[in-house]
């Protein structure tokens, strides 16, 4: 690997890092950089799992006026997270190449639209008086757990959009429990690839010393930064990379 891509690899990190932690993407833009540099689809996304787990150390550690309280919910929220996503990893390392292209751009397509309709959903909850199912975040939290160790973009875009319809209506506390059960879950992740994917441990390792020092940052920038700003620039971002997949897929 040259140092230009070397570099590159490790300022992607930091601002996926950064704007991971302040609000809902990461792997949107750290996964086209692994392909930028030549890694394979497949090769690039556990390789990304592995490089993002420093974002939940770091952000955790900076979310913690926001976490305050909360830790029970992070607890019993986690189980069906972590859960999800074993069986998303799993699931990624025995589908075929040519099919998980296909499957990631409609991920990523969705968790955009998410994000982008997440102020109607709530509205929608608020006119329903905001009870839910009991069963229902445990559930939406195993889908994108599934989705997430599956293939991990725009995860944070649909976590956050379901704590923030469901559970926890304030952006900051919402987004530092997000990290905090994400981080979790991307552990996780992330040993399982460690083990059994075809982890490229060079660009891992430059992305993720970025993504630790971004993810440190992100939380401080969340506090401050407009959350209708935020939510619309990640949502139209995410789209325009789910439609450069489809491009890149239907070419292969």
């Amino acid at each position: 690997m040259s140092v230009v891509a070397a570099a590159f690899l490790v300022v992607v990190g930091f601002v996926a890092g950064v704007s991971a932690s302040a609000g809902a993407i990461a792997s949107i833009m750290s996964y086209p950089a692994l392909l930028a540099v030549g890694i394979p689809p497949l090769a690039a996304n556990v390789t990304n799992s592995v490089a993002v787990i420093g974002i939940g150390f770091s952000s955790a550690l900076s979310s913690r006026p926001e976490l305050r309280g909360r830790a029970r919910r992070v607890g019993v929220w986690s189980v069906p997270v972590i859960g999800g996503t074993v069986v998303g990893a799993v699931l990624l390392l025995v589908t075929p190449g040519d099919v998980f292209a296909w499957v990631a751009a409609a991920l990523i397509a969705t968790s955009a639209t998410m994000l982008l309709f997440q102020p109607r959903i709530a509205a929608w909850r608020a006119r329903r008086g905001g009870r839910e199912p009991t069963f229902l975040v445990p559930g939406l939290l195993l889908a994108v757990g599934v989705y997430n160790g599956y293939f991990g973009a725009g995860t944070g875009i649909m976590l956050l959009t379901i704590l923030m319809v469901t559970a926890e209506s304030r952006l900051v506390h919402a987004n530092a429990l997000k990290n905090v059960l994400l981080g979790v879950a991307d552990v996780v992740a992330a040993v399982l690839f460690a083990v059994f994917g075809p982890v490229d441990w060079a660009a891992a390792v430059l992305l993720g010393l970025g993504c630790l020092a971004g993810g440190a940052v992100g939380p401080v920038i969340a506090r401050r930064l407009p959350a209708s700003l935020l939510r619309r620039i990640i949502g139209v971002l995410g789209l325009l990379i789910a439609g450069w997949l489809l491009v890149d897929a239907s070419r292969g």
